[in-house]
């Protein structure tokens, strides 16, 4: 005999092709559905409501079903509170175990609703009964005897769905094509950053080395100076070229103004870590003179506080990068609690690191020359983002340009 589990969906589901992706996930998994109630919003403010029955051939196979389709936004009707089960050790999961989306999530405890805290994709869920709250937490952070929410019994989540009005965000709605017109998309990206200056939002960078090699890293750092910018996320690649090309006036060796390779210059960024290492910091090196211009100069100058994360291929490295990666997550979450975009330029790896901390309402722009770049960030979950094909030489002037135009307008 089939298993069956009725499912409910509410929202603008229709136009938001959520609809179309349960049906999709249903069938593809080899399950079978019926509709039982499809309300359809009559106006364009309204929502919709489905009530469906799911079958298969198997409790195991209907529970997978609903699993996938819990992360489209499917809840029971008929929802008890959250499971519970204390970790046995620190950094040992309990069986069973919720792993969350970066989508917005609610459970039901103690008959209640509350608000999970700090979303983010594959992460646990821990309940925290003396305060009430519910919080998300990364592996690395899971203690003994937390209390861990398992299953997906009490959890509702709410997907992002297509806006209900026309705005600056919609002109190319998570699709990637290098066939659209750079300018146009930077323009409306300037509009949006001023909006949200604006509203006395937050911005974050996430940059790798390109933009010193393709010549943006003046147009960065105005961006910076121009107060646009928040939090500066990168690795030990973009500072250190970065006050190479400030001190030597070279990047990887090659003067960014000739194109031409200096000789021995293959020595100038071992050079430019050591001059800092010698000052003790980055803001030490600032403060003395030495870096005199520059993106790190003006995240000093103007108290942007910048998150350098390490890895294994790093000369030096400067005395500011984290190379304990554990504490290098911890301090990106930190800084990317509250922002309201994200624009990720020239960096696979730091991007990827980035989006998968981000929640799914964190408008997010991926920029980089090569589309499979911004694919692959879409592909492993950071499903909001928004790709621009573009060299970090052509997107940051432009950028600039547009919003020092718009600001005085």
């Amino acid at each position: 005999m089939d298993s069956s589990r009725e499912i409910e969906l509410e929202g603008h589901i229709i136009d938001s092709g959520i609809m179309t992706r349960v049906y999709d996930k249903i069938i593809d998994m080899g399950g079978n559905f019926e509709l039982i109630t499809f309300d359809v919003g009559k106006k364009k403010q309204d929502i919709s409501y489905a009530r469906l029955i799911v079958t298969a051939e198997s409790e195991e196979l209907l529970e997978e079903i609903l699993s996938e389709l819990h992360r489209l936004g499917a809840k029971m009707p008929e929802v008890e509170d959250v499971a519970l089960k204390a970790a046995e050790a620190d950094r040992v999961v309990p069986k069973g175990f919720y792993s969350t989306t970066n989508h917005p999530t609610f459970l039901k405890y103690n008959d209640r609703w509350i608000d999970v805290e700090d979303i983010e994709m594959d992460c646990l869920i821990i309940i925290k009964p003396d305060e009430d709250r519910a919080v998300c937490t990364p592996l690395s952070r899971l203690k003994k005897g937390d209390l861990v929410v398992i299953g997906e019994k009490g959890v509702r989540i709410v997907p992002p769905e297509r806006s209900r009005k026309v705005n600056s965000f919609e002109f190319m709605q998570n699709t990637v094509s290098s066939e659209r017109p750079s300018e146009t998309i930077i323009a409306k990206i300037a509009d949006e950053m001023l909006e949200i200056r604006k509203n006395g939002g937050k911005i974050g960078i996430v940059g790798g080395p390109a933009i010193i090699h393709t010549r943006a890293a003046p147009a960065l750092a105005e961006i910076i100076r121009e107060g646009y910018v928040d939090v500066l996320f990168g690795g030990n690649a973009l500072a250190t070229h970065d006050i190479e090309y400030n001190l030597f006036g070279t990047s990887l060796g090659m003067e960014l103004d000739s194109g031409k390779l200096t000789p021995g210059g293959h020595k100038n960024h071992i050079y430019a870590i050591s001059e800092v290492i010698r000052a003790g910091s980055i803001r030490n090196a600032v403060e003395q003179g030495i870096i005199k211009k520059g993106i790190m100069y003006e995240c000093v100058k103007n108290d942007v506080p910048f998150i350098l994360a390490g890895s294994i291929r790093d000369d030096g490295p400067l005395p500011d990068v984290i190379t304990d990666v554990v504490e290098a997550q911890d301090m990106m979450r930190e800084y990317l609690h509250g922002l309201d975009m994200v624009i990720m330029i020239g960096t696979l790896l730091h991007s990827v690191a980035i989006g998968n901390c981000l929640p799914s309402f964190v408008k997010t722009i991926c920029v980089d020359i090569n589309p499979a770049s911004v694919t692959k960030l879409m592909d492993r979950g950071t499903s909001q983002a928004i790709g621009v094909v573009s060299d970090a030489g052509a997107f940051l002037p432009l950028l600039a340009k547009s919003l020092s135009k718009k600001s005085q307008e």
